[in-house]
Parts: structure tokens; sequence; C-alpha cells
């Protein structure tokens, strides 16, 4: 009887340090940025203790630290569980991932930290060129405590980083190694905005894609295509008057305000994202303007048996002419920066090209007819 009382003793007693191990443990384990966490023990190559602190990724534990620490320096911690995968921290110009400079960091099988940085130039592993990109790193180090991976950073000569950030980490047991160090493809990412003085987030991928799509869809079908088709109309479809000016009105109008729309978008969608996307705007709004230029040109329309009439034919085909070009050439450079893809690419110029031999067919008829 004795010998079984002892034994339940025991048992309640080991399972009772269980659960206070599992506590204490996962105390521990634990990192927020209001545990107060003790980064002294982790090692880093510099004081944290009044550092930022942020929770940018939580779906998955990701927390960022960070100061201004020099003149031109800047210091970030980037903490997450520690999975035997890489993390990864971008810095881009535009809020894409491609055309974006990052920091990669892992911790090999063998225990031993590594830290890189790359120049995200594509979406395929060998556009992602390791110790290349605009980040001037000073001291640096990885580091594993409690089943996390803290992975900290010092950028130089750097006055104000960008704001637009993305994180990423990698598949499990796929660590880069030498001597390509090549990464393969993230499993997740997030893109994000953070305002240095507040230390607020925003998480941008979702919210600022269907702004995309719609600022490219607006933009291209008003500007790169109706305006196109109504300037085509005003050209081979002057035997049916005065059919063909009501149309060109009709078409040219109809793209003018899609076209604004997108324009009206796309500065809502760089406001958002804080994108640096200034010669792209700069082409959009004076296609903007050359618009408006052709609305009040219309209204100041001479009669035909003007003299003046020539050359306000000269004027409002060049502007026209200029229109068109520059919002081509705008919608292609827009799809560029924006990591669109090739298929946006492709269904653009598909259609451009289609307008063209049309265009090139009604020239040819319009010459044997003359």
């Amino acid at each position: 009887m004795e010998m079984k009382t002892c034994s339940i003793f025991i048992a309640a007693t080991i399972f009772m340090l269980g659960i206070l191990f599992s506590r204490v443990n996962s105390q521990a384990v634990a990192d927020s940025c209001s545990s107060n966490i003790d980064l002294v023990n982790v090692q880093l190559p510099f004081d944290t203790t009044s550092f930022n602190c942020n929770p940018v990724w939580s779906p998955h534990g990701f927390i960022l630290r960070y100061k201004q620490t020099g003149a031109s320096e800047w210091s970030y911690v980037l903490s997450a569980p520690n999975s035997n995968a890489y993390i990864g921290m971008g810095f881009s110009p535009n809020g894409q991932m491609v055309g974006s400079s990052a920091i990669v960091g892992w911790v090999g099988s063998d225990g031993t930290p590594a830290m890189k940085k790359y120049y995200l130039g594509g979406k395929n592993s060998n556009q992602v060129m390791p110790d290349q990109g605009n980040l001037e790193v000073g001291n640096s180090t990885i580091v594993t405590f409690s089943s996390r991976i803290y992975m900290a950073f010092q950028l130089v000569n750097t006055d104000t980083p960008d704001s637009l950030l993305i994180y990423s980490f990698g598949p499990p047991n796929q660590i880069p190694s030498p001597p390509s160090f090549r990464l393969t493809q993230h499993s997740d990412y997030v893109s994000t905005v953070l305002n240095y003085a507040t230390g607020q987030t925003q998480t941008t991928s979702t919210n600022t894609n269907s702004l995309r799509k719609s600022h490219g869809i607006l933009v291209m079908l008003g500007w790169g295509i109706l305006m196109a088709i109504g300037a085509m109309v005003a050209r081979y479809m002057r035997q049916w008057d005065p059919i063909w000016f009501y149309s060109h009105a009709a078409i040219q109008s109809l793209g003018f305000m899609l076209g604004l729309a997108g324009i009206i978008t796309g500065l809502v969608l760089s406001n958002r994202v804080s994108a640096n996307v200034d010669k792209h705007k700069a082409i959009g709004i004076t296609v903007l303007v050359l618009g408006c230029l052709q609305l009040m040109a219309v209204l100041a329309r001479p009669d035909k048996e003007s003299k003046v009439r020539k050359y306000w034919n000269w004027y409002h085909h060049g502007v026209g002419r200029a229109l068109i070009v520059l919002a081509a050439a705008n919608v292609f450079y827009g799809i560029h920066i924006s990591d669109a893809g090739s298929s946006w690419n492709a269904g653009y110029a598909v259609v451009l090209a289609a307008l063209f031999v049309v265009a090139l067919i009604l020239e040819i008829r319009m010459r044997i007819r003359d």
C-alpha cells in the first residue's frame, strides 16, 4: 500500500514538473513586442533596448525591431520561427519583389549561420543574384535562440531606407549552399509598407492588387486601345458622313473617361504604396494633358471653310498621334515596373499588332481608291 502511494506521489510530482517546465519553456520560446524578451542573451552585435518593435507578419510570427543608429545608419533585427529554412527581408522601390534588394539569412544543417544580400532581378532562380543589390551592409549576424532565428544587420550610407518592405521564408530543408547560393522559390511572402516614424506596418499585397489591376486595365483600354480605334475611325470612315464623326467622338470620349478613371486609380495606388514611379506618373499626366487639349480643341474647332481649319487639323492630328504613342509606351512601361508578367505584355502587344494590321490594310485601300 505504501509502495502504491509512493508511486502515485512520484507520478504526480513528475506530472507537475512537466507542466511547470512546459510553461517555462513556452515563455522562453515566445517573442513579442510586449514580452520584453532579453535580447542581450541572443548575443546581437548591437544594443536593441530602445528599438522600435513591430509584428510585421503575424500569421508567420515575423517580428521586426529597428532604429536609426547613426546619421546614415539603420539597424534591424528580424526574428521568425526557426523552421530550418531561410528568412528574407527585401527593400523594394515599388512594392514588388522583382527589382528589390534583399537580406537573406539561414542556419545550415551543421549549425553554421549565414547571411547574404541578393538582387531579385526576376522570378526565376537564376535571376536572383547573390552578393548584388543596392544595400550596403555593416555589422550583421544570424543566431538562433529559443526555437527562433534572429537576423540582425545594419544598413550603412543610407539616409532613408525604402519603406516598401517584403518578407519571405523558404521551404524547409532547402538551405542555399555554395558555390552558387541559389535561393529556392519562397514558400510564402508578403509586401508591406513601414512608416518609420510611427512604426506602423500595413500589408499591401492583398489591398493593392485589385487597384493595380484596375489601373492597368482602365489605362490600357482607355488610352492605349480606344484612342487608337477612334483615330482609325476618323481616318478611314470619312465616306460615311456624319456617322464617322459621331462614332469618332463617342469612342474618344469613352476612351478619355476610362483613361481618366485609370489615372485617378493610379494616383490612389501610388499614394497607398508610396511607390517611386515618377517617370510612369509623369508620362501618364502628360497623356492626360494631351487628352484635355484635344477636348478643348474640339470646342474651338473652326468651320470647314475657315482659313485656319488646315492648321487646326495639323494640330489635332499631331496631338492625337503623340497621345497614342505616349500612351502605348507608358502601358508597356507600367507593365514592366509593376512586374505584371509576360502575359500582360503579350496580350497588349497582340492587340496593337492587330490594330496595326487593320490600319495597314485600310491605308492601302484608301490610297488605291484615291
